[in-house]
């Protein structure tokens, strides 16, 4: 058991300079746009949900994932708890039509700036295109607005697909 409720994933699916963003229909976070994840499921990993979730929502099958690290959130409009982040190269393929809201792939410097992106992926998004170790970011909010946050060495607690993260920066799923 980890002492923070780590229930949801969220993935990057990267292509040269762009990145694969996802308008959101549902909230948190509704008419933003966000990487693709969700839920962990009973019994799944980390890993195993990331995969899924990548494949439900955009019909890629990944074969290897980067593991950046957990966010954790606390006075959000969504309860506390947090996530692991992931990214991935994006295999070739048209994008599908999505029930969680529209795909579309947009430019990296856009979606570490614009205001129509979640804007904790602003503070992390960055980290996806550098070789850093997997790193835990903390934030917290008033009223939906980031009010602090700071950047932390990963715990020791982390646990993604039966690995322990102090380390990993790629897994390869085969």
């Amino acid at each position: 058991m980890t002492p923070i409720d780590l229930r949801y994933t969220l993935c990057f699916l990267i292509r040269a300079e762009h990145i694969l963003m996802l308008k959101r229909k549902r909230p948190p976070n509704r008419g933003l746009w966000n990487g693709v994840g969700g839920k962990i499921e009973p019994g799944e990993t980390p890993v195993d949900a990331c995969l899924r979730e990548v494949a439900e929502e955009t019909g890629y099958r990944l074969r290897r994932l980067r593991f950046l690290g957990i966010m954790t959130w606390q006075g959000f409009d969504h309860p506390a708890g947090g996530l692991y982040i992931f990214s991935a190269p994006a295999p070739d393929g048209p994008l599908p039509q999505t029930e969680e809201g529209v795909l579309q792939w947009r430019p990296r410097e856009w979606v570490f700036s614009s205001r129509e992106v979640v804007a904790n992926i602003h503070l992390f998004g960055p980290a996806m295109f550098q070789s850093l170790a997997p790193r835990w970011w903390r934030l917290s909010y008033d009223r939906s607005v980031i009010k602090h946050y700071e950047v932390r060495h990963l715990p020791g607690w982390v646990r993604i697909g039966g690995y322990g993260a102090c380390c990993l920066k790629s897994l390869k799923v085969i």
